[in-house]
């Protein structure tokens, strides 16, 4: 029987031919632009989601001199209801990195690529390798199962050591440097194998290309990899919102500071608690104070128990930061998802 390593590259060149993806946007493409913003658009986000936020990004922003152009706001914006908002942030940086550090060209390699703003190995590397067909391996989410199940690799992934020695073993298994014209198929391959086929929960075994080579198959517990040991711990958090409308369908909306939650969007503004809140107020406002149903926000490693105060306010200024906005404007400002679907369940939004 063969080993992990014999002949897997070719075996999953020769399967992403005929049976891998080849129909996305951002697939069939040699241009970094694309590509890169594929990569930061699908991390920890369906492809289904991304494919709309895509198309929008690239109509507004066709290439990376038009986004480091933008304005934060704008970018924001376009990216509200993907989420992970520092995805966007470092997205407008590394455009604009791109233009002052590179002439508006990405660089071709995965080393100069991992030196800008929110690109990691793995994103640097699909970068190069797609777009310049350098011989560097990838190792996202779904490429770390695939990996770990075909080698059987069983070192804990939350061990930096053990991540080094499974880059290791990615790198080993790529077409040599006499095939490099197979190093993009290859890493859409390995991608697709994992997107579609080794699955989380109940791995498609029978359909796989390399389960004869399969070291977790033939042991029967395909799902027992990736090992990964350490889990975040997750925490909860009350925070009160203050929704106060000028009674002329404006909504008074704060932009967040840099760092914290929702950093850098326009938000209601949060307090801690519900006397903070109406500490800020009025004394007319006190008497409109309406408590609306709270609700659950899941982050990733935090569940935000939210309470919206809905207050009829006069329409002068409630802080330094913030300002009225009408519905018409909300579309073109980031705002929390919570945010936004908490205004639009609104009467007359």
């Amino acid at each position: 029987m063969a080993g992990p390593d014999d002949g897997f590259a070719a075996q999953i060149v020769a399967w992403q031919l005929t049976h891998g993806r080849s129909t996305l946007p951002w697939q069939n493409t040699r241009d970094p632009y694309r590509v890169w913003l594929s990569e930061v658009m699908l991390q920890q986000t369906q492809v289904s989601t991304v494919l709309g936020y895509f198309a929008r990004f690239l109509a507004r922003f066709p290439d990376v001199r038009a986004l480091a152009e933008a304005g934060e706001d704008e970018v924001f914006g376009l990216w509200s209801g993907l989420g992970y908002y520092s995805r966007a942030r470092n997205m407008h940086r590394c455009a604009q990195d791109v233009v002052a550090r590179f002439g508006g060209e990405f660089p071709q390699t995965a080393a100069e690529l991992v030196t800008l703003p929110g690109i990691g190995r793995s994103t640097a590397a699909a970068i190069a390798a797609f777009c310049f067909g350098e011989r560097v391996a990838i190792l996202d989410g779904n490429v770390k199962r695939v990996l770990t199940r075909v080698l059987g690799f069983g070192g804990d992934l939350a061990s930096s050591a053990q991540e080094r020695a499974l880059w290791d073993r990615a790198t080993a298994l790529l077409p040599p440097d006499g095939q490099r014209a197979d190093i993009a198929r290859y890493t859409q391959g390995v991608m697709d194998l994992g997107a579609t086929i080794c699955l989380s929960r109940k791995p498609s075994c029978m359909l796989c290309p390399v389960s004869e080579r399969c070291v977790a198959r033939r042991e029967g517990e395909p799902e027992r990899y990736p090992v990964k040991t350490r889990k975040l711990r997750r925490s909860s958090q009350s925070l009160w919102m203050l929704q106060a409308d000028d009674g002329q369908g404006r909504v008074w909306l704060e932009k967040r500071p840099a760092r914290g939650i929702w950093a850098g969007l326009y938000c209601l503004p949060v307090f801690d608690s519900r006397e903070a809140l109406l500490d800020t107020l009025q004394a007319a406002e006190r008497t409109t104070v309406v408590d609306a149903p709270a609700f659950l926000h899941v982050l990733t490693h935090k569940d935000l128990h939210l309470h919206p105060v809905q207050v009829a306010a006069d329409g002068r200024s409630l802080g330094e930061q913030g300002g009225w906005f009408v519905p018409d404007d909300w579309s073109a400002l980031g705002l929390p998802a919570p945010v936004r679907k908490l205004l639009l369940a609104a009467p007359g939004a």
